[in-house]
Order: structure tokens, then C-alpha cells, then sequence
């Protein structure tokens, strides 16, 4: 459960870097967890970084095109983002099976192919993990041998049972419902047999010895995954580097916590949503975005005491330094679309018992390092309620320059103190690409008021950089794309849009060629320090 020691972002300025784990460079068609990243990590401290801002951690859907905010679980890691290197190294897979397909694409993610391959290995490799094999196994022997001490689970080690005992709470759901998902392929859990979609005792009980080898193998990946990303997490510690993580707002309906917690979402006698999320009309969307997401039951998780959330709070707490919550606004307002719809246009604003889930979240976690995404439609009660309890907002600059009001906050000018900046974040365009593609010629005129003009997009982009990094914000982001001064084809998302998304990863040269020593720089000349 929660750790108590969490690492609390420090009082003075600092900045940092955005860069997905999927986004680093790697042989496997994906990035990892593995050299590269701790690669990563060593370069953000040289050039004085305090944040490294990765997207959510979870397990996409197989229909998600990628995306980690469509996931089959709030708690569970994904599988894609283990280290193989590292399981050869504990003798759980061999050279011959780390070797990857040859047509994977350098600069983007195909799916499909790198599912396909890594599922493969990790499957071999839970395999032998379950038989007792690799270095774990031969440890735990040596331990053991003589002593008349039993090695319970075939010789396992202790480590994994002690794992899989702490995150009971969400991992047997987790494990059982990805087993069912494979035993009904295609199907929603909504259309499972009576018993498995209604959770009946005796039916899963039932389900639960049948299905117990697939079970462990997801206990096991989940094992592999959350082993190595506390390895990771603690490395950055050490360096004095936080990891600034991301919390989706919703549940995906496909997912383990809404069958296990159906109670908790507003569902209809069949289970399947009787409202959905989405956002009313934006600058992102002009008809809106349906997400489809099952809205909450507030009033049930009320009156069970938010318990729901404090155990969710607890999990990102233990994984991440700080945790942005990703459409904060959605838990002061709703926007809750009737189902059928087609659209998102004709929802309506739901309110949400925002005091009282976060009194209970403080409460439990008194020290609370979060961050609210507060972009978009930003009513007074947003604002109220993210004041109210102390939480840092966004900034994102490239929303400062789309008209002429005065008081338009992300106008470096009227910045807050207790914000993050950011040039975009991971739903905007590059810099480079919004420069070449998205600024009108009256934007660009109010941008050259900020900055001076150079014929040099680089340069250009280079300016920006600055700009943001002098932002009155105590924290400011960058993204690698921008340190780099990349296009638009390196974008990472284009919210409303379904394809194409969630895919860039650098290249190894690309990887080789970010400017540290110009972050360096920027970090001195602004004044934020790492420590």
C-alpha cells in the first residue's frame, strides 16, 4: 500500500522534462524500462532537471490504439513497457527469444506487431518464472536447501508472493478479468455468462480454479512490471529526480475496476452505462469529445466514504512522486452525455461532492502532491476548488496567443506562482508544428510581441523555450520534441481524434542529439535549480 516516505516537489523553482516511457528509443518497437531509461534519468540530472513527466503507466485496451488513458485497469502496469533485457538477465528468456521482428518502424509504435512479439516473450518468460526458474529460483534454493524450509508456489520467491499479497485488493480482479477476457475474445464482460458479468460467489470461485495458471501468468507480468518500475522510480530518487506521473479520470467500461466495482458507476441492470463523459465543445473539438467513459455514482461513493478513491489516491501515490490529475474540472463538474448519443454536444454539467472527496483524500494522505489539469472550460468553481485545496494548476503557452484579452491566464504576465508551464503538453502540437502549421498570422503577431523574430524555426522554438522556462510558474515542463525542435509528425496526441495517436518514439540518434547542455542553461538562466 501507500508508502509513507513519498518525496514531497520542493518550495523553490525547478523544471523538468515530458517523455513518455513508450517514447524512449529501444530495439523491441516500443520503449521500456530498461538502460534507456536510466540513460534518461542520468542526463535529466546533469543538466539540474528536478521532474521527469511520464503519461499514465497503465495497460491500454486492445482497441485503445495505444492510449493509456483507455486501460483494462486504474492499478495494473503495462506489460509492453517490461525490460526483456532484463528477464535474460535473470535467465527467463534467452538471446535467441529477444530477438524483435525486422519490419518494426524506427520512429513510431506498431501496436499490433510489438503486442504480438513482446506478449510472446513474456509469456515464456512467466512460464518459467512459475516453474521456478532463473536466478530467483536458484537464490531462494540457496536459501532454502537444508534447512527443511518449503518453497510454496514451486520454489517461487517470496518476493512475488509478498507482491501479489500487498495489491490483492486490485491485482485477483485484475487477473481473473484478464483471463475471462481471454477465455470470451471480443466480447464485453457486459455480455459474459449471467454469473461471471454479475460476479456471482460460486461462479467465480468456479472460474478462479479453472482459469488458475492464466491468473497467475497476469499476477506474475504484473510482478515483472511493477518490479522494475519501483528499480526505476528509486534510481531517479536517488538523483534527486521526482517522477511527475498522470492520473486518468475515468474507467474505461472494458476494464476490471468497473466489472469488480460496478456499484460505483452509474450502470443500468444489465451493466451496461446509462450516461457516459465527454467535454462540451472546445478549443480542441468543435462538437465536443465523447469518451464513452461510465460516469461515477457519486452519491454511492459517498456514502461509501470515498474508499474507492482513497484506495486509488494510495496506488498513484506509491508509484509517483506527484500525480497530475488529468480533467480535474470533472471533479468539481461533470459533463454527462444520455445514452445513445452521437455526440458530445448535448450533455449537461453534473455536480460532483468535490469538499467532501477531497477532505477524505487529504485526510488520508495529508501530505498530497497533485497537480490539476485545469484546461478548458474553467468555471469559478473549478478554481475555487483548486485554491481551496492548494493545488498547482496549468499553463500551457500556447493558449496565450489565440486572442487579444487582457487577462487571458496563460499570458506569461499574468502567470501564478503555483502553476506548471508548459509550452503544450502531450495533447498539442510541437512547437515546431504549431509555429509552422497552427498560428495564424494574427497569432504569430501577438507571439513576436513575447519574442523576438528570427527566419530560424529552430530559433524560434529555442525563444519559446525561454519564455517559458522565465514563466513566474514555479515549475516548468518541456517536452523532448521541443529540446529537439521536432515537427509535427513527432505529436503524441490530437485529442477527439481515434488513430494515429500515442505512437512517437525517438530515435537512437535523436536520443544522442538533445541539446542537455542548452537545457542546462535555460535551467540556470531562469533561476530553477534541482535541488
Amino acid at each position: 500500500m501507500h508508502n509513507e516516505s513519498i518525496l514531497m516537489p520542493p518550495a523553490t523553482r525547478a523544471s523538468g522534462v515530458l517523455l513518455p516511457i513508450f517514447s524512449l528509443p529501444s530495439r523491441f518497437g516500443i520503449g521500456d524500462l530498461g538502460e534507456n531509461a536510466y540513460r534518461f534519468a542520468d542526463r535529466l540530472q546533469a543538466a539540474g532537471q528536478r521532474y521527469w513527466q511520464v503519461l499514465p503507466l497503465n495497460p491500454p485496451n486492445a482497441q485503445a490504439g495505444g492510449s493509456p488513458y483507455d486501460s483494462s485497469s486504474n492499478f495494473a502496469g503495462n506489460p509492453l513497457l517490461i525490460d526483456l533485457n532484463a528477464l535474460a538477465e535473470e535467465e527467463l528468456l534467452t538471446e535467441a527469444e529477444l530477438n524483435p521482428p525486422q519490419d518494426l518502424p524506427p520512429l513510431e509504435i506498431d501496436y499490433e506487431t510489438v503486442f504480438r512479439f513482446k506478449m510472446s516473450a513474456l509469456k515464456l518468460a512467466s512460464t518459467r518464472f512459475a516453474e521456478g526458474g532463473g536466478h530467483a529460483r536458484d537464490e531462494e534454493m540457496l536459501r532454502t536447501r537444508g534447512r527443511g524450509v518449503p518453497r510454496p508456489y514451486g520454489g517461487r520467491p517470496t518476493e512475488f508472493e509478498e507482491f501479489c499479497r500487498q495489491q490483492r485488493h486490485w491485482l485477483d480482479d485484475y487477473s481473473l478479468f484478464m483471463a475471462l477476457t481471454a477465455e470470451f475474445p471480443g466480447k464485453s464482460w457486459t455480455d459474459w455468462p449471467t454469473g461471471l458479468r454479475d460476479r456471482d460467489s460460486a461462479t467465480l470461485a468456479d472460474a478462479r480454479r479453472r482459469l488458475a495458471r492464466e491468473i497467475e501468468r497476469w499476477q506474475i507480468l504484473q510482478f515483472f512490471f511493477f518490479r522494475q518500475w519501483q528499480r526505476l522510480k528509486s534510481y531517479c530518487n536517488e538523483r534527486g529526480l521526482l517522477i511527475f506521473g498522470d492520473m486518468p479520470i475515468y474507467s474505461n467500461l472494458e476494464s476490471a475496476d468497473v466489472w469488480a466495482n460496478s456499484e460505483i458507476y452509474q450502470l443500468d441492470q444489465d451493466k451496461r452505462p446509462s450516461a457516459v463523459s465527454g467535454v462540451p465543445p472546445d478549443y480542441f473539438s468543435p462538437e465536443g469529445q465523447l469518451w464513452n467513459n461510465p460516469l461515477y455514482d457519486w452519491q454511492e461513493l459517498q456514502r461509501q466514504g470515498f474508499a474507492w478513491w482513497v484506495e486509488r489516491m494510495g496506488a498513484l501515490f506509491d508509484r509517483f512522486d506527484i500525480v497530475r490529475i488529468d480533467h480535474f474540472r470533472g471533479l468539481v463538474q461533470c459533463w454527462e452525455v444520455p445514452v445513445p448519443c452521437e455526440n458530445a454536444m448535448h450533455g449537461h454539467w453534473r455536480q460532483v461532492p468535490t469538499h467532501e472527496l477531497f477532505d477524505a483524500l487529504k485526510s488520508a494522505y495529508p501530505r498530497f502532491p497533485v497537480v490539476a489539469e485545469d484546461l478548458g472550460t474553467i468555471t469559478p468553481d473549478v478554481v475555487q476548488a483548486r485554491d481551496r485545496f492548494g493545488l498547482p494548476g496549468m499553463l500551457v503557452m500556447q493558449f496565450a496567443f489565440v486572442d487579444d484579452h487582457a487577462d487571458n491566464p496563460y499570458l506569461p504576465q499574468n502567470h501564478r506562482e503555483n502553476s506548471v508551464a508548459y509550452l503544450g503538453t502531450h495533447d498539442n502540437n510541437t512547437a515546431r508544428g504549431w509555429l509552422e502549421e497552427d498560428c495564424d498570422e494574427a497569432m504569430k503577431w501577438r507571439l513576436f510581441h513575447h519574442i523576438s523574430y528570427s527566419e530560424d524555426i529552430g530559433e524560434n522554438v529555442t525563444r519559446l523555450l525561454e519564455l517559458v522556462m522565465s514563466s513566474r510558474a514555479r515549475t516548468a515542463i518541456v517536452s523532448v520534441q521541443d529540446l529537439l525542435a521536432l515537427p509535427s509528425r513527432a505529436r503524441i496526441n490530437v485529442p477527439g481524434t481515434t488513430t494515429g495517436n500515442w505512437s512517437w518514439r525517438l530515435s537512437e540518434t535523436e536520443f544522442e542529439s538533445i541539446d542537455w547542455e542548452k537545457l542546462a542553461a535555460l535551467t540556470r538562466n531562469s533561476r530553477r535549480y534541482s535541488a
